[in-house]
């Protein structure tokens, strides 16, 4: 087995780790969080030297799962996994690429991960030698260096995915050891954030454990104070700025942010001819996710040589071909007025981007005087929707055709001729007389 090497000096340049009596998170600014939902969709990579056995990434490993009993064991032997990035050489990698493929998608933000569950560094951590930069690993660049500049250049907000679980990591949950364990952690989160930044959101994924595990109040104190405008969910054992459902929708919520992650295939890693969801699978999500005034970050895996699947770059392309007609009635939208009614829930656990059922229309986004309805099944020849207070002024059919708005002071009837019926969303255009963020939310009974 690998001999494992970690340090917990300071950084160079950076001053020492400081303490900070627990305290309750303030939380990002409103306008940082703002901003960042104005974006609505972006793009989640798993990568790393699994992908050369096309196996899960952290879940494959074989070893022992600190801190996890439940759950299937994994299927590549430790001493085979934790030697991977002996052999990782991805030399077709083009990060330009990559932001080129998420804009060329209609994403607005990309989030990697720098380190996952295994263990196994993507960026050039001083704390570790199990790392791309390694001597032992033939690639030997930063990737997450690439990534960042590469995002910045080509005008996608970058993001970073960190796992606190450490399952390669000797001191772990080893007990009085994983206090340094907690000091390695701070230490890559200061390295991250003081070399690579600007970051614009930040992904933890800590297995539900509780904040002790992490030192959690001193961590994002301490995150707070390198990047004051992060976003950071919910996944350290403290609320933060915004929850994650992870492979289903989420619901509608405008009380707090949150954003679905899910993959684009089966599974989050890079998998041999995993086919992509279909695109109205994908064009559905999207949707779902706004008109719940919430954010999609959909997931690749590339491949082991750098390059994302054929087959899943051209179904984002699809996406974005979507967006490029549509994109209004997504980006810098908030979900509502017209929302699902309380007792229209999906099941209790919904498959992969699972649309709930019932006889719910779909939902509705607005901005400014605009109210965009999103149309994913007509229940009837007829969408009747409830009063609100504003005049409807002008209609249209955003996705083209024919459309019919009746307004009265009992509701407001939509007609569309099946042929002008859009296959994944077909989205009206209702413009009032006023803002429509004035209007009060409308559940449909």
């Amino acid at each position: 087995m690998t001999r494992r090497s970690f340090c917990l000096m300071p950084l160079a340049g950076a001053a020492p780790l400081i303490r900070f009596a627990p305290a309750e998170d303030p939380g990002a600014p409103r306008a940082a969080i703002e901003r960042w939902k104005d974006m609505r969709f972006g793009l989640f990579i798993h990568w790393g030297p699994v992908s050369i056995v096309g196996t899960e990434i952290g879940w494959s490993r074989a070893g022992e799962r600190r801190g996890r009993k439940e759950g299937r064991p994994g299927t590549v032997p430790v001493e085979v996994y934790d030697n991977l990035y002996r052999m990782f050489n991805p030399v077709r990698f083009d990060p330009d690429e990559w932001v080129h493929l998420a804009r060329s998608a209609g994403m607005k933000y990309l989030v990697f991960t720098t380190k996952h569950h295994d263990g196994f560094c993507n960026f050039d951590s001083k704390l570790t030698d199990y790392k791309v930069t390694s001597p032992k690993c033939p690639y030997g660049r930063d990737i997450v260096r690439m990534l960042s500049d590469a995002c910045r250049r080509g005008g996608v907000a970058w993001g970073v995915y960190y796992s606190q679980p450490d399952w390669y990591h000797p001191d772990y949950l080893n007990g009085a050891a994983h206090a340094r364990y907690i000091e390695y952690l701070h230490g890559q989160v200061r390295e991250l954030l003081t070399n690579y930044g600007p970051t614009t959101v930040w992904f933890f994924d800590g297995l539900a454990r509780p904040p002790e595990d992490w030192d959690a109040p001193r961590l994002l104190r301490m995150m707070r104070q390198l990047e004051p405008n992060l976003v950071i969910n919910n996944r350290a054992g403290i609320p933060a700025d915004y929850d994650t459902p992870e492979q289903r929708l989420g619901r509608f919520q405008n009380h707090r942010p949150w954003e679905t992650c899910a993959t684009l295939g089966s599974q989050w890693a890079y998998k041999p001819d995993d086919p992509p969801k279909s695109l109205e699978t994908c064009i559905r999500a999207l949707v779902c996710c706004a008109v719940g005034d919430g954010n999609l970050l959909l997931n690749v895996g590339p491949r082991p040589d750098g390059l994302i699947e054929p087959s899943h770059a051209a179904r984002l392309r699809e996406i974005g071909v979507f967006l490029g007609k549509y994109g209004e009635s997504i980006y810098s939208t908030r979900g509502g007025p017209f929302v699902a009614p309380d007792e229209d829930k999906p099941p209790e656990h919904p498959g992969p981007l699972q649309v709930p059922g019932g006889r719910w229309w779909g939902g509705s986004t607005h901005r400014q005087n605009v109210i965009y309805l999103h149309v994913l099944r007509w229940p009837d020849e007829v969408l009747r929707l409830p009063s609100i207070p504003r005049k409807i002024v002008r209609s249209s059919l955003l996705t083209g055709g024919e459309i019919s708005v009746r307004q009265t002071a009992a509701g407001i009837e939509v007609s569309v001729p099946v042929a002008g019926r859009h296959p994944a969303d077909t989205i009206v255009k209702l413009e009032l007389d006023g803002p429509a963020s004035d209007v009060p939310l409308v559940r449909q009974s």
